[in-house]
């Protein structure tokens, strides 16, 4: 299951302050706490989400790699161990960051609720796009330029949604607030509850004249360009986040994130396997029982590697470190080598009468040996 966006966890947008982030970790934290929810499951897999979250987001280094590259930025390192949200410890999160609390996390002393609510500001939708790299572009990582349509901040109301600039009126009905609240006789008592107001739709202002170009949205359709770059070793599916290149709110709102799904185009020679890559070389009779040299295409070109007399088909060939990276580490995979011997399949009347009397002739005749590995043996040996 994919992990979810540590800035929705917390809600809170990619442009928060440290100081912001760390207010709405102390919300959430408070809200789903063990002691407010004794017993409620979801509730404490909430407060371990939202601590991941905030563990990432308040560390200045983990939180650029996840705004340019989600979850695959962090390597799985995230969280206390590197455990996700399952497995953080209660203990760790409580010595971690019971200093938010003033001492009191984790001690049944909250004081009142979930906090007060307040405007609402629009957040864009995330744009999903398609990027297909070579291989060469998977090793070294490359830099891509693409269009994408997408909505922008409206420029004749300068993304107000309000007609020449004039001037937005408060809301009547909340008053500004962008909620309203209601009183409700319960068995328990009375009951306030607030929700987003209806009028404003939680923006707190309304628009009087509304802007003829964008029609009271703040927002337009239109082309633009984006440069993306594109780390080395990354792989078919996977997705990098590029923060506030998405959609853009309406009225004033902030722009969603872009989201760029990796699609590899196929190598015409090579296969790749993870951070490995495969590659299949047949030789002749010959070249098998004398030796040669061969040329084996990598991403940096060709190799030359030597055949030993005497070499069986299905020997598999190790070049070390000529494979792919991965992602945001200094690991490189290999590259396989498969031989196989070609067997002809059209042979001329003087070519089977030299296979006639090699037939008979005592090296030509297979003697395996039991320290000669079978094909699945060699390959664990190479994953071992």
């Amino acid at each position: 299951m994919s992990k979810r966006d540590y800035y929705e966890i917390l809600e809170v947008t990619k442009s928060a302050t440290a100081d912001e982030i760390k207010k709405a970790y102390r919300k959430m934290a408070i809200k789903y706490h063990p002691d407010k929810n004794p017993g409620d499951k979801a509730s404490e897999e909430k407060f371990k989400e939202a601590a991941e979250a905030y563990e990432v987001l308040s560390d200045p280094n983990k939180k650029q790699k996840f705004d340019q590259f989600g979850h695959a930025g962090l390597g799985g390192n995230q969280g206390f161990g590197g455990g996700g949200a399952g497995g953080f410890n209660m203990e760790d999160i409580f010595s971690q960051f019971g200093d938010i609390f003033g001492g009191h996390f984790g001690g049944g002393s909250f004081g009142g609720g979930g906090g007060r609510g307040g405007r609402r500001v629009n957040r864009g939708s995330n744009l999903r796009v398609k990027v297909k790299l070579t291989l060469e572009e998977v090793a070294n990582g490359v830099e891509k330029k693409i269009k994408v349509n997408k909505y922008v901040t409206c420029q004749p109301c300068k993304g107000s949604g309000a007609k020449n600039g004039s001037a937005m009126n408060t809301c009547s009905t909340c008053r500004g607030s962008g909620q309203v609240t209601r009183m409700t006789q319960t068995i328990l008592g009375t009951m306030q509850t607030a929700s987003t107001c209806p009028s404003c739709g939680g923006e707190g202002q309304t628009i009087t004249d509304k802007c003829t170009h964008c029609h009271g949205d703040g927002i337009v359709r239109d082309e633009e360009v984006i440069t993306i770059n594109i780390p080395a070793g990354v792989a078919e599916g996977m997705q990098l986040s590029v923060g506030g290149r998405g959609n853009m709110g309406a009225r004033g709102g902030v722009a969603g994130d872009m989201i760029v799904v990796i699609e590899e185009t196929e190598h015409e020679l090579l296969k790749r396997d993870g951070m490995h890559l495969y590659y299949d070389h047949y030789i002749s009779y010959a070249d098998a029982a004398l030796g040669t040299q061969i040329e084996v295409p990598t991403i940096d070109g060709k190799a030359k590697v030597k055949i030993e007399p005497g070499t069986q088909s299905g020997k598999v060939l190790r070049l070390k470190a000529k494979g792919l990276p991965e992602v945001n580490s200094y690991s490189r995979g290999d590259i396989l080598v498969n031989i196989n011997v070609w067997t002809p399949q059209h042979l001329t009347k003087d070519e089977k009468k030299i296979m006639e009397d090699l037939r008979e002739a005592e090296n030509f005749k297979p003697k395996p040996s039991r320290k000669d590995k079978g094909f699945f043996e060699r390959m664990k040996e190479y994953f071992e």
